[in-house]
């Protein structure tokens, strides 16, 4: 049976797990047909699937990496497929979404009875997913109470339905997926250590849109077709290549997902036709050429004057002296000023927390709490510290 393509509607064939025998390394080029879906030609994508392609055959738990909107569930979902469990059910779980009084009973089921308003027994998701696969997304947001249980049911491949005595077999492939950085979490003493090796046994980082420069212009020719194609236009709409330009330059801090809730945006708004740059919501053009995160970080500080840019060594510098006639917001500049020291701090040290926080004069807490708090940066970058 085909899969449908979560993105635009469309079918990618199923493959035989015969298929799974073949030599390694498989060619990317040799499977693009199957991650259709995945969108992407720049190398950090073509190493993202590649190693889909390796681990997928394997049925060992998968821990996803990423900033939100980054298309985490597109590479739980692809893992799926070219397994040997595809034709078995994939179920996706987000353990953020679900309140923990209610996230056991969803997980792990119920008998009847078991508490107030059970009035039947209930299937978890463990045991939908039998012989399939269970996505838990925000892995990091799962209580610590439910955090031993899986660690209980990865180590010992059984659960038990809440309320019963009855020990069931957990067959099921785990793959899980964050967006925080779970070795901070287990330094906080927010996630347990056990499980946090557990579930990295084979590690996917999905990287930032900002950092696949290459491929935001194929992002945006796909998702503008899907777009013309969802709402039936005579008048298809189509990018002039100022617009192109524009959108390359934007460092895109909700990645994939923002880019592709612009594209539905402008082309629901535009009705059809040329979209030209008076079309792209302002923020968007304010964004000067060879911006990258840390510039993203900082464009409300570009409003206020005065700041001096200096373009070979990155920094920026406040000239106090100079205070505008209009006066600033003295707080609001600070702050924005500081997330941009941050940022250069986090890049120049390869996004190693420890050193980064000696170079601000800060405790490593203190600076991933406010990296945290202020999103200046995903907590799961590639770090040197590993």
């Amino acid at each position: 049976m085909n899969q449908r393509n979560v993105f635009d509607g469309s079918f990618t064939p199923d493959f035989s797990p015969a298929i799974f025998e073949r030599e390694n390394p498989i060619p990317v080029g040799a499977w693009r047909h199957a991650l259709s879906e995945i969108v992407g030609r720049s190398e950090a994508m073509e190493r993202v699937l590649q190693t889909i392609v390796k681990v997928a055959r394997s049925d060992s738990p998968v821990l996803i990496h990423g900033e939100s909107g980054t298309g985490k569930e597109l590479v739980a979902r692809a893992l799926h497929r070219l397994s040997p469990r595809a034709s078995r059910r994939f179920l996706a779980v987000n353990c953020s979404a679900i309140p923990e009084s209610l996230l056991e009973s969803e997980l792990f089921g119920y008998v009847k009875g078991a508490f107030t308003g059970a009035e039947k027994s209930r299937k978890g998701y463990f045991e939908e997913a039998t012989g399939g696969t269970l996505f838990l997304d925000e892995i990091g947001e799962m209580p610590p109470r439910l955090q031993a249980k899986l660690l209980r049911v990865l180590q010992e491949k059984q659960y038990t339905p809440v309320g019963s005595n009855e020990v069931k077999l957990a067959d099921v492939r785990i793959v899980t997926a964050t967006n925080v950085d779970l070795e901070d979490a287990v330094a906080q003493q927010r996630f347990r250590l056990d499980l946090f090796y557990r579930l990295n046994v084979l590690p996917i980082v999905m990287p930032p849109l900002r950092e696949r420069k290459g491929d935001i212009r194929l992002l945006l020719e796909h998702f503008l077709e899907h777009s013309n194609q969802s709402h039936g236009l005579v008048n298809q709409a189509f990018m002039t290549p100022e617009v192109y330009a524009c959108l390359e330059r934007y460092p895109w801090p909700g990645n994939v997902r923002e880019l592709q809730n612009l594209i539905e945006r402008i082309v629901v708004m535009t009705g059809g036709g040329a979209i030209n740059i008076e079309a792209l919501p302002q923020e968007y053009v304010q964004v000067k050429a060879g911006a990258t995160a840390r510039d993203h970080a900082s464009v409300l500080i570009e409003k206020s004057e005065p700041i001096l840019r200096d373009r070979d060594e990155g920094a920026f510098q406040a000239s106090l002296e100079v205070l505008p006639p209009e006066g600033i917001n003295l707080e609001f500049f600070i702050e924005n000023l500081e997330n941009s020291l941050i940022m250069q701090a986090l890049e120049r040290t390869g996004h190693n927390k420890n050193q980064a926080a000696k170079l601000l004069g800060l405790n490593r807490t203190t600076l991933v709490e406010r990296i945290k708090k202020r999103k200046l940066a995903p907590l799961n970058s590639p770090s040197k510290e590993l």
